[in-house]
């Protein structure tokens, strides 16, 4: 993999800047506090910034936007998952409304995925 240097200090900026959305679920996220799972947040790989990254079981969640929702950004999103995919992970996505308006949702939906892994 190669890195990008202006990614790792927008990553870096990233990890102080995160969105409402990204924020809620963080705060459930770190330290270990979903079920043991260790987190990091705003993990650069390869030319990608991932919003959450679970480096035990390969799965990267990420909290998309609007603006994800327009033909050049799904994509951008396709190549991004078919790259982050051939490298290994799998990647589970989560619009803001979800995670602000249903966080049970999508932390069931969460845990499920990462049982589905078998890492513990």
């Amino acid at each position: 993999m190669f890195y990008n240097k202006n990614n790792i200090n927008l990553a870096k900026t990233m990890r102080s800047n995160l969105t409402e959305a990204e924020l809620k679920l963080w705060l459930l996220l770190k330290a270990k506090k979903f079920y043991g799972y260790k987190f990091k947040r705003q993990v650069l790989i390869g030319n990608y910034i991932v919003d959450f990254l679970c480096p035990e079981a390969h799965l990267i969640v990420e909290v998309d936007g609007g603006q994800h929702n327009t033909d050049l950004n799904i994509e951008l999103d396709a190549q991004r998952t078919f790259y982050l995919e051939k490298e290994g992970f799998r990647v589970l996505r989560f619009w803001n409304n979800e995670v602000l308006e249903n966080i049970e949702g999508v932390c069931q939906r969460l845990r499920e995925v990462l049982e589905e892994e078998g890492v513990k």
